[in-house]
């Protein structure tokens, strides 16, 4: 990532993108409005006894606020140009992480990932500014658990001639996604594992 500002002499008050404090707060967020507790089938049609819905925090206000921050932190230093995601999982993720840019004067592309390109206007799969081949992009969705719709929009974004430096998931199921990923030369940075809650695989 750049800067927009050049004035580099003195980094004195400058905060951490994540710090331990917003870690602890968005795990707390995360237990409290993200996991519900039953019997469900996931998209890969396993069944599970419980169900994150990342939604429920990625569109309140602190939680939004806070995976904003983890996601800079995240690509922060890995030379990334632009970054999105798979719609609709990305979409408050990467409305935020504008807004937190624009805060830090933070030059970064901005883009979300259709399953299909629209069949009518311009006829798109990837919306926002376009992609230039040969950007470096970082790719962002709410959950990771088998990888195979995330690649799906790694995929485009690949078609387009960019260069996906990495994965970045508000969760890991630790279900072979990363894995999965990490077979496909992608590298994957999970914000948390299901195991930080306690939660075996």
């Amino acid at each position: 990532m750049t800067s927009k500002n050049n004035n580099n002499a003195s980094l004195e008050g400058f905060t951490p993108y994540f710090t331990p404090a917003d870690r602890e707060a968005l795990h707390r967020l995360l237990w409290e409005r993200a996991f519900q507790w039953g019997d469900f089938v996931l998209s890969s049609g396993k069944k599970t006894t419980y169900y994150f819905d990342g939604k429920q925090v990625t569109l309140h206000p602190e939680g939004a606020y806070l995976v904003a921050r983890a996601v800079l932190d995240k690509v922060e230093g890995r030379d990334v140009q632009a970054i999105g995601g798979p719609i609709i999982g990305a979409d408050p993720i990467i409305g935020a992480v504008a807004v937190m840019c624009a805060l830090q004067r933070l030059d970064v592309g901005l883009f979300l990932v259709r399953k299909d390109a629209k069949q009518y206007g311009k006829r798109r799969r990837i919306e926002g500014p376009p992609l230039s081949p040969g950007t470096r992009v970082a790719v962002v969705d709410d959950v990771l658990t088998t990888g195979g719709s995330l690649y799906t929009a790694i995929e485009a974004v690949q078609e387009a001639g960019c260069e996906v430096a990495l994965a970045v998931v508000l969760i890991d199921r630790r279900e072979g996604g990363t894995e999965f990923l990490q077979e496909k030369g992608i590298p994957v940075a999970p914000i948390f594992t299901v195991e930080d809650f306690g939660i075996e695989r």
